[in-house]
């Protein structure tokens, strides 16, 4: 079989795939750009699931990839909904404090943001009452007025629409099989319906499975993906229990935000999410997806991050299991509030699994975005929330630094 040729190869047609082609093809018109999706249509796994916020941009280290890009991107991507006409609710988020053990957290979360260059501020209580009369604090929280939701389906699905108006092609339901392996196919690739693909360069964004695609072109020799699981429960009972976004003070150890309330872009209130370890990379519900070779590398893995209590992974481990335990759930939101109809949180959304890169030496997530690759490919390892948020100028800062 003849090889198919392209000038860019995109494996994985998320959110960063999606704003790679983009990128691709406003930097480089003319140019052929083929995105390579195992599923039938963009967005069906971490970028169609999620919670759709579009975050601000405090909760990072000002050295960080996160940092740089998450202010930046939660303008861009308010800006591409407002020219797209897509959902937009600018309601904003508040941080609260369940006591005084959590304000010097709640203090680093705003210097964070100011040396971000974040519009956040320091608020009392009576200042928390005008902004969202639901929520309590201790003594302080945090504001942050440019907190957002979007419909992440909505924005995928118009990011596809555009970029085949613009030229670029997909091949859905065709995954990645393997790298060309006999000489002079090294920059080729094998799909699952037998096509042979030859790129000028390849893009890795293929999420859950970005790690296993880079080490078939030599990278990620020192990590590898842990799936966790994230479910929200949404509200269903009268009126909204809330009108803005609110957050605990989370584990600055890890990247984990705790529970708490989302006001979803067509107004929609919901708590969550879990953040429960999977057992295989794509295990939403049942037995769908499964996978007997992933169950024994993921639980092989997380049997020795429990055993060892990794970056406080046991303690995770047993507390995101009582959220299967849907009174402790909504629990974990009644401390955000003063008020809570439980009754009320009936549905348990969609589940999403969050493609967490452990690193293999250390034992610990890796907090930041990860990126390796050489002149034939480009892989993005570590995509994590905030990649949707930031995924306009991350994608623009990949193909400057790695595509130039």
């Amino acid at each position: 079989m003849q090889p198919e040729k392209t000038d860019y190869l995109i494996v994985g047609a998320g959110i960063i795939g999606l704003t790679l082609a983009k990128q691709l093809m406003e930097k480089y018109p003319g140019r052929r750009v083929l995105l390579l999706e195992k599923e039938a249509d963009v967005a069906r796994h971490s970028s169609g699931r999620n919670s759709g916020v579009l975050h601000a941009g405090f909760y990072y280290t000002a050295n960080s990839l996160k940092a740089r890009f998450t202010r930046d991107g939660n303008a861009a991507m308010k800006a591409y909904c407002r020219e797209n006409g897509l959902p937009l609710n600018e309601c904003g988020k508040v941080v609260v404090a369940a006591d005084e053990s959590e304000l010097p957290a709640l203090y680093e979360l705003e210097r964070r943001g100011k040396a971000n260059g974040v519009d956040v501020k320091l608020i009392d209580e009576a200042a928390l009452a005008a902004i969202e009369p639901n929520a309590k604090t201790f003594r302080h929280a945090l504001h942050s007025p440019t907190t957002a939701t979007v419909d992440p389906e909505q924005v995928c699905a118009s990011l596809k629409a555009n970029l085949l108006k613009a030229g670029a092609e997909f091949l859905f339901s065709e995954g990645y099989a393997r790298r060309g392996t006999r000489l002079g196919e090294l920059n080729t690739v094998l799909t699952t319906k037998g096509r042979i693909i030859e790129a000028g360069r390849i893009l890795n964004a293929a999420g859950l499975y970005a790690d296993k695609i880079a080490r078939d072109f030599g990278f990620s020799k020192n990590y590898t993906i842990i799936p966790f699981k994230g479910i929200y429960l949404k509200y269903s009972g009268a009126g909204m229990p809330v009108k803005t976004n609110v957050y605990p003070v989370p584990n600055l150890k890890n990247p984990f935000l705790g529970v708490h309330y989302t006001v979803t872009a067509d107004r929609h209130v919901k708590i969550g999410p879990t953040a429960i370890p999977a057992f295989w990379r794509e295990n939403y519900e049942g037995l769908k997806n499964f996978s007997a070779a992933e169950l024994f590398e993921v639980l092989s893995r997380e049997a020795q991050l429990f055993l060892l209590n990794s970056f406080g992974f046991r303690s995770l481990a047993f507390e995101e299991m009582h959220k299967y335990y849907k009174p402790f759930f909504v629990g974990l939101g009644r401390r955000l509030v003063k008020d809570m109809d439980a009754a009320g949180f009936t549905d348990w959304t969609r589940p999403g699994i969050r493609a967490q890169l452990l690193n293999t030496t250390t034992l610990e997530l890796v907090q930041d975005f990860v990126i390796e690759g050489d002149a034939q490919s480009t892989h993005i390892l570590n995509a994590v929330s905030p990649a949707f948020t930031g995924s306009f100028p991350f994608t623009k800062w990949i193909l400057d630094e790695y595509l130039s």
